[in-house]
């Protein structure tokens, strides 16, 4: 799914009655995910309107559906080999979610978690109006024991921060104005991150707010990069190591985040060398030492990369900023 907005990928009403199971079924195992699908009523009677779209690492699936139960099968589950979460909100009417054991019954507004490595249940006997919403499970980064304590989890009324989260997902179901952008895509990381605070705040787990802040792998690789700035070693090749991930699985998470590898450290270094330029501090330490401090071996390099994004040499830079200090002034 590469769209920002979601759109119509099936409504059953265009097709002859004969072909709507097979079309809704190979639509969701193709694009959404690999379920058993019972539409409960004769093939004239089956109504589905399906939209996809994304939102960066998420991915959003819109359903208006006469009644229907989805099941995951254990044969299914084992058969995936990247499994996600689920997350699904009820817009109308009622539903059931049945995994590990728990039925959590869904009112509008109300949502819940499912695990695709595992078996479960999604029963819409009265029709189906719900958004899901698919989460990568490393960027939840809640940990496989207490995320089976989590699914099949009614998550909305009586709980604050679930009511925020519920409040805001709706809304962001129903907006359909909603450009194509490079905000649109940084809209993923709050959202997770909202519904990570619903799960915590649900189970009262003060473990699981500490895993939730600091347990995702984007989290680490990013605190990693900052952390190892300085570092003239840091390289694509370095971090997956520190990770345990390949290199090209390292490119797929930061693509997620909207971070080029290269240009993130570049940019990053440089700014961190126009604060060192600025403080009086530093001003015994060559322009070329303090370059070296942030990783550039070359002046020369240094020196055109940071006119190239600042309008002046690092020298110049300097200048500027200590004849305009008064004394005693530390400089942003």
């Amino acid at each position: 799914m590469t769209s920002q907005q979601l759109a119509t990928a099936i409504s059953t009403a265009e097709l002859p009655p004969r072909h709507r199971a097979e079309a809704v079924r190979a639509l969701v195992w193709e694009s959404v995910i690999q379920v058993e699908i019972d539409h409960h009523l004769p093939p004239e009677r089956i109504g589905v309107n399906l939209r996809l779209g994304s939102l960066g690492s998420l991915d959003v699936c819109s359903v208006r559906a006469t009644s229907t139960t989805v099941r995951r099968t254990e044969r299914l589950a084992r058969r995936d080999d990247d499994p996600a979460i689920f997350l699904g909100l009820q817009m109308s009417g009622t539903s059931l979610v049945v995994q590990d054991g728990r039925e959590a019954l869904l009112r509008p507004g109300d949502f819940a978690i499912y695990d695709t490595a595992s078996a479960y249940s999604l029963l819409f006997l009265d029709g189906m109006d719900a958004v899901f919403f698919r989460i990568p499970r490393t960027t939840l980064g809640i940990s496989a024991r207490r995320l089976r304590d989590a699914t099949a989890v009614t998550l909305g009324s009586g709980n604050a921060v679930a009511e925020v989260t519920s409040a805001y997902l709706t809304r962001l179901a129903v907006t359909e104005a909603l450009p194509y952008s490079r905000h649109l895509v940084l809209m993923a990381e709050p959202t997770i991150d909202l519904i990570r605070a619903s799960v915590a705040a649900r189970l009262d787990d003060r473990d699981l707010f500490g895993e939730a802040a600091t347990g995702t792998l984007p989290y680490q690789i990013m605190s990693y990069l900052r952390a190892n700035l300085a570092d003239r070693e840091l390289t694509p090749a370095a971090v997956a190591a520190a990770h345990h991930i390949s290199v090209r699985y390292l490119y797929q998470i930061l693509g997620r985040q909207g971070v080029r590898f290269g240009e993130w450290v570049r940019h990053n270094r440089l700014e961190e060398a126009r604060k060192d330029l600025a403080n009086p501090a530093y001003r015994s330490l060559t322009i070329s030492a303090i370059g070296r401090r942030w990783g550039f071996t070359d002046s020369t390099h240094f020196s055109k990369a940071f006119k190239q994004d600042y309008g002046m040499s690092p020298r110049d830079w300097r200048a500027h900023h200590h004849e305009s200090l008064q004394p005693g002034e530390v400089p942003r």
